[in-house]
C-alpha cells in the first residue's frame, strides 16, 4: 500500500486546469514566464495534445493544497542515425520552492526517464547548472560534453 507522502505526490500528466493550480507559476521559479492567458494557455496545450506521443509534460500536485509543486518535460527527437533512433530531451524540470527536499525532482526525473524509454529513445538528455549536477547525477546521469546556446530574443 503507498504511503500517505506518496499518496499526496503523483507524478502525471498535464491537464487544462492545472494553469489555474499554479503552473505558470512554479514555471516561473525556473525562469522567466511572462503571462498566459487563459486562450493561449488552452491553445498550447491543445497543440502539445496533438503531438502526445513527442511530447508529454508530467506535473506532481500536492493532493493537501490542490496545488502543482512540481513539473518537467520530455520531447522526443526522432533521428535518421542509430537506424532511424529516437532521443528523449528533458526541459523545464523545476519543484517549488516549498516542496524541495521530498524527492519530488527525482521521482519526476525517474519517471521522465522511464517515458523516453517507454517510447523506444536510445537515450535521454538534458542541460542543468552546474549548481544542479550533482542533483542529476543521483539520478544517473553523467556529464558528456558541454552545452552551446544562441538566443534570439
Amino acid at each position: 500500500m503507498a504511503s500517505n507522502e506518496e499518496q499526496k505526490f503523483q507524478v502525471r500528466n498535464l491537464e487544462l486546469s492545472d494553469k489555474s493550480k499554479g503552473f505558470i507559476e512554479l514555471l516561473r521559479q525556473l525562469t522567466t514566464c511572462d503571462s498566459v492567458s487563459d486562450k493561449d494557455f488552452e491553445d498550447r496545450f491543445m497543440e502539445l495534445q496533438s503531438r502526445a506521443e513527442d511530447h508529454q509534460v508530467f506535473v506532481i500536485e500536492d493532493d493537501r493544497s490542490g496545488k502543482i509543486v512540481a513539473t518537467g518535460s520530455v520531447f522526443i527527437e526522432r533521428k535518421f542515425i542509430r537506424n532511424c533512433g529516437k532521443v528523449g530531451h528533458i526541459e523545464d524540470v523545476v519543484v517549488d520552492s516549498n516542496a524541495r527536499g521530498l524527492h519530488l525532482g527525482k521521482k519526476l526525473i525517474n519517471s521522465l526517464t522511464d517515458y523516453a524509454h517507454y517510447v523506444g529513445c536510445y537515450k535521454v538528455i538534458l542541460d542543468c547548472s552546474v549548481d544542479n549536477k550533482a542533483f542529476y547525477e543521483k539520478c544517473g546521469y553523467k556529464q558528456k560534453e558541454i552545452q552551446m546556446v544562441k538566443y534570439f530574443i
